[in-house]
């Protein structure tokens, strides 16, 4: 039997020291529109290939929500039926959904990763970090005054939209790799990003860190900058130098110094291994805050890739279960230490930095795979044989369960797109076709929407792409762009203010105001407070 909660219980659990997990599983897109402060994102859709890594002990107590009655998908319903399943022993149903917890006079927030960028508007009003507004830097280029822009995003953001001579420097690496990429003390630094978190988040890490140098956030970032009418350049691509053992040893002293003022704690490898014997029972995230190429070449076995300045950007995508310890590590400590005072000022009670970062362990190269909960394979097919079928007029429903976003980036030509969790009510139309075939970017999706369906309707003959979009791509067939066959509504991901609109200016605007209104909305909700250090000399 599934248990329920209420929601002034639920509350209570938001001041308390004990590890939960709030999962909304709705789409992203509806997530969005509204939902509590502390819930995280995990949409039905997809939860199998997150569930371990966001919430990996089985007697963690979750909640989930859904938007209660009016929630013709019954997701949290199923969702809990599905955890069940995956040995979770201490699951919750959220009363009334969203619906109940509104009428118990709660708030709901709008937007993604609230808590993250609420705090950027915290950290800007509480240490008064100075900023730049971008007509001012725009006529400091033009006088050609010295000055250096770090554009504070990872790589593929920076590559979408950067300002003309911008460095991208994601905003963890900023107190590492200073010293190297700053001619002298006098040169003004300006950091930005898209619009306000990251650039505010790196401006005060570098202030926090003492570098001697006058530092600034671009106020509004990218999109303030495009909104003044100046150009951005786009698909720049560089390379970042690898710090001198000088400018090391000066960004050491610098992180020294944030560990000392947000007292950041660190551990070594025997508590780390002693808490690991523990992670059946107690929350456990080890957290690899380096580049992604450096995670790829060597990391600790058993860590996640969550580079620090996405870690900050978006702490609830790493971390669902509140109270949990978290891990951090980097070759030698300076990021991880950039990255725990943040976190320790975000909340999070257990934060901690492995001493002496990676020195003498046994790395392990590629990428982190997770555990994919209750995977099952389909019956699949190769691209050539797919391509085949599809020349000689087979009639296959070909379904395509990746995100819209993917979709819209590529697609196999005649592919439907479909959200997962929505199967058997958006796939009506074509269930007198003579064969279902799947198709996701890499066909683990495909797999668990085709083995899905063949419970649901066992007389449907059901294939998957065996490895996805990738294989088809990699064997040189053709892909088409657009979202031109949607049998779901739009709302599986949440849009950024430049992607897709036929407004962006206008959305441009919007998103700022809403950043710089949620500190006002987060104080009025009460079930988070953000932690101030005063400076000390």
């Amino acid at each position: 039997m599934i248990k329920s909660i209420s929601a002034e219980i639920l509350r209570k659990y938001f001041s308390g020291d004990d590890e939960y997990a709030l999962i909304d599983v709705r789409e992203q897109g509806e997530f969005s529109r509204g939902h509590q402060l502390l819930a995280c994102c995990v949409p039905l859709s997809r939860m199998e290939l997150v569930i371990n890594d966001l919430v990996p002990v089985l007697a963690t107590p979750i909640v989930l929500v859904d938007d209660g009655p009016a929630d013709k998908y019954q997701r949290a319903q199923r969702a809990a039926e599905r955890l069940a399943e995956f040995g979770y022993t201490d699951v919750f149903i959220l009363e009334g959904g969203l619906q109940g917890w509104r009428e118990a006079g709660y708030r709901l927030f709008s937007g993604v990763n609230v808590v993250s960028k609420a705090f950027g508007e915290f950290v800007e009003t509480e240490y008064d970090t100075p900023h730049i507004a971008p007509e001012a830097l725009h006529e400091k280029i033009a006088k050609q005054e010295k000055l250096v822009i770090f554009d504070a995003r990872p790589e593929e953001e920076f590559q979408r939209m950067n300002i003309p001579g911008a460095v991208n420097v994601p905003g963890s690496e900023l107190v590492y790799r200073f010293f190297e990429m700053v001619p002298d003390d006098e040169t003004l630094v300006v950091v930005n990003c898209a619009g306000r978190t990251r650039s505010i988040i790196g401006a005060q890490s570098l202030i926090n860190a003492r570098v001697p140098n006058p530092v600034m956030a671009l106020k509004n970032g990218t999109m303030g900058w495009h909104l003044a009418g100046f150009e951005l350049e786009h698909g720049r691509r560089q390379n970042l130098p690898t710090p001198s053992a000088q400018g090391m040893s000066r960004a050491a002293k610098c992180a020294q110094q944030v560990a000392e003022r947000f007292n950041v704690r660190k551990i070594d490898r025997t508590i780390l291994a002693g808490w690991q014997k523990e992670s059946a029972d107690r929350t456990l995230y080890l957290l690899d805050v380096r580049l992604p190429g450096e995670y790829l070449a060597g990391h600790l076995a058993g860590s996640r890739s969550a580079p620090g300045v996405q870690l900050v950007q978006a702490t609830d995508e790493y971390l669902a279960v509140r109270n949990g310890r978290v891990i951090l590590i980097d070759n030698n400590t300076i990021r991880a230490v950039m990255t725990a005072s943040w976190l320790i000022q975000l909340g999070w009670p257990d934060v901690y930095v492995l001493e002496g970062g990676l020195a003498g362990e046994a790395l392990v190269k590629g990428p982190h795979l997770p555990k994919i909960a209750g995977f099952k394979k389909a019956p699949a097919i190769s691209a050539a044989a797919l391509k085949q079928q599809l020349e000689g007029g087979n009639p296959i429903a070909l379904i395509d369960v990746s995100t819209s976003r993917e979709y819209r980036r590529a697609h196999i030509p005649g592919a439907c797109w479909i959200i997962r969790s929505r199967l058997t009510s958006d796939l009506e139309r074509f269930l007198s076709s003579q064969m279902f075939l799947f198709v996701s970017p890499d066909g683990i999706l495909a797999h668990l929407a085709a083995t899905e369906l063949q419970v649901l309707r066992r007389q449907i003959p059901v294939e998957v792409l065996e490895g996805g979009l990738a294989a088809w791509i990699a064997a040189g067939y053709p892909t088409e762009q657009g979202l031109t066959a949607p049998l779901s509504d739009l709302e599986d991901v949440w849009y950024k203010p430049y992607e897709f609109s036929d407004a962006p200016e206008a959305a441009m605007v919007e998103y700022l105001t809403w950043e710089v209104a949620l500190v006002e909305g987060l104080a009025k909700d009460g079930s988070l407070t953000f932690k101030h250090y005063v400076a000390t000399d």
